[in-house]
């Protein structure tokens, strides 16, 4: 039978020749490294022609994105069971970071490669570049849906921009996580706890009238962050 006749067959086949790839060049970063592994490799290993491997990723960096959007596909529905399950603004947030950091376990020590990829926006692995954009913005959606389910009452200036500060909350603890050689990597669990419950704590204060400058310099922080211009 052609491909024509049935393009369903070839497309089934190729999503499994692709996955093939994808998860054999992954096993090959856990085992020599992002830097020292080579698309010749990952065909060989996969059991595709280089030229093959080529069709599907034309580089190593393609190959980290399409795990990226693997991870953050697979991730969701975890996040969404999770946070329909928590009850609190702590234990939502908490939730949400419990399942990035089992998800991203086996990978803790090839996540700590990319990141001198990862430290310039302008590189398309950088978790603040233009192409990892809608990964980023569905992440501020769930802190956005822990915030909403929460009813944490806070000033409409810092409520818009409270997803995205959370935002860069998690990555600050996903690069400590990556460093963590503590047992279990209890540090990262007690870093975090403790500065949600300072967190939490912040936000019930945060509409002060005294504390209003304070909270536009935070505000002013997010955005410089984001690449938006601050208020003079």
């Amino acid at each position: 039978m052609t491909s024509q006749n049935n393009p369903g067959r070839v497309t089934e086949k190729a999503a499994e020749t692709r996955s093939r790839i994808l998860n054999v060049a992954l096993d090959l970063f856990r085992r020599k490294g992002f830097e020292q592994a080579t698309l010749r490799e990952i065909a060989a290993e996969a059991g595709v022609s280089l030229g093959n491997a080529y069709y599907y990723f034309d580089s190593k960096e393609a190959l980290v994105m399409a795990f990226y959007s693997r991870a953050s596909d697979e991730m969701a529905p975890l996040i969404e069971n999770a946070l329909a399950e928590a009850k609190g603004f702590e234990k939502r947030v908490t939730a949400i970071l419990s399942v990035k950091f089992e998800y991203f376990g086996p990978n803790r020590a090839f996540l700590g490669a990319l990141l001198r990829h990862g430290a310039d926006p302008q590189n398309p692995l950088s978790p603040f570049g233009e192409e990892t954009r809608h990964i980023r913005e569905r992440d501020m959606e769930y802190f956005a849906k822990a915030l909403e389910l929460s009813r944490i009452d806070v000033p409409k200036d810092l409520a818009r921009c409270l997803p995205k500060l959370l935002w860069l909350y998690q990555m600050g603890l996903i690069l400590f996580w990556i460093y963590d050689h503590s047992d279990g990597q209890q540090r990262t669990a007690q870093l975090r706890d403790k500065s949600l419950g300072l967190m939490a704590t912040a936000l019930k204060l945060a509409g002060f009238p005294l504390l209003r400058p304070l909270r536009k310099k935070l505000i002013e922080l997010v955005r410089i962050a984001e690449g938006e211009q601050a208020d003079a």
